[in-house]
């Protein structure tokens, strides 16, 4: 209940009333054209400002006028139609992505794809949610195929319930806290270096990324 309040809420955040984009995009060319660059900083999000000040794109702007040039040629009055999206971060690191048609909000991602396999991060993301959910048949999809034949559901229980169900638990828990790391990914293979000195093995596979090794 209370993430449906959280989407609620950033919703009605996003219908407050304003300039619109188009209103925006016109003030950063002006801005841009007219070498106002505090002016246009002004208009950059918190999120970048916090990773970017001022004085930093102020000189990256000096160092490149003929780019800020084409930049404010191109967003002046040039822009079609825009979409207007919204994105929420929640659970294990996942985003919904919502845009607005004719008015109404509607959610822009694929809410199927509970098992994403297309990156490192969300293959680690996805293992974590199986093990939580305890749906041993889908850590299975995360086993690299040298040792698949050497699994089954039963086996895989066994190995994060049995004796050692104490120590998995820990693992597991550390491995939630690191999702919204983003492993090194080298050709098909990527590591993610998390606690002190564990790192998590990564292979892709088929398409699909998978865990080789955890610890």
């Amino acid at each position: 209940m209370r993430r449906l309040l959280v989407l609620f809420a950033a919703l009605a955040v996003g219908c407050s009333h304003g300039p619109g984009p188009n209103a925006a995009l016109d003030g950063y060319g002006r801005a841009l054209k007219n070498h106002d660059y505090a002016a246009a900083y002004g208009l950059m999000s918190s999120s970048f400002r916090a990773k970017v000040s001022k004085d930093d794109y102020v000189r990256m702007m000096r160092d490149n006028p003929r780019e800020v040039d084409e930049t404010a040629d191109r967003l002046r009055g040039k822009h079609g139609r825009l979409e207007v999206t919204a994105e929420l971060e929640y659970g294990l690191g996942d985003r919904m992505r919502l845009v607005q048609e004719d008015g109404h909000w509607r959610i822009g991602s694929n809410p199927l794809d509970f098992y994403d396999q297309s990156s490192p991060q969300s293959a680690l993301r996805s293992f974590v949610r199986a093990y939580r959910l305890e749906r041993w048949d889908v850590m299975l999809r995360f086993v690299p195929n040298a040792y698949r034949e050497k699994m089954d559901v039963a086996k895989m229980k066994a190995q994060f319930t049995g004796g050692s169900r104490d120590k998995m638990e820990s693992l597991m828990t550390t491995l939630e806290q690191n999702v919204t790391e983003v492993p090194q990914e080298r050709g098909n293979d990527a590591r993610l270096k998390y606690g002190d000195a564990s790192e998590v093995k990564f292979i892709k596979e088929d398409g699909a990324w998978k865990l080789k090794d955890l610890d």
